[in-house]
Parts: structure tokens; C-alpha cells; sequence
């Protein structure tokens, strides 16, 4: 357990900062997930329609360094490949 006033703080920061950030983390993977069922499910208009949220999603978590930029831009790039190939 932490001892001084110093990591007290820490330590409830810590953990204000992983509940934000698993929220965050969630929403972005539940957007990821609603792509790839309309896509699963043969529907290019929907796949459309949820590529946008979840790009939208996916930047605003890579801004605030919640995931990597680079791993925001994979899963778009992928997403996107996916929804194309649907015609």
C-alpha cells in the first residue's frame, strides 16, 4: 500500500486514468466489432455506415494515446479493405 501523500495520489490517479481509458478502449473495440457483423452479414451499407463511426472512433482513441496510431490506422486500413471487397 502506498505510504506518502505523494503515492496516494498516484495511486488513485491510476486508477481514474484505467477507467477512462478501458471505456475508451471498449467503445473503440465495439465499433471495430460492429464492422466486421455488417460485413460478416453481407451488408455493404451498414459496413459503410460503421466504418465511419468506427474510423471516427478509432482516431479519437489514437489522439488521446488510449492505442497506438499506428495500430488506429492498421485496423482502419483492414476495415476498410474489408467493406471495399463487399462491393
Amino acid at each position: 500500500m502506498a505510504n506518502s501523500k505523494q503515492t496516494i495520489k498516484r495511486a488513485k490517479q491510476n486508477v481514474a486514468t484505467y477507467k477512462l481509458k478501458h471505456a475508451q478502449r471498449s467503445m473503440a473495440r465495439t465499433a471495430v466489432k460492429a464492422v466486421r457483423a455488417s460485413i460478416d452479414a453481407n451488408d455493404p451499407v451498414k459496413a459503410k455506415e460503421a466504418l465511419l463511426k468506427a474510423e471516427k472512433i478509432l482516431d479519437s482513441t489514437a489522439s488521446k494515446k488510449v492505442i497506438h496510431k499506428n495500430a488506429a490506422a492498421r485496423y482502419k486500413s483492414r476495415l476498410n479493405k474489408a467493406v471495399k471487397a463487399l462491393g
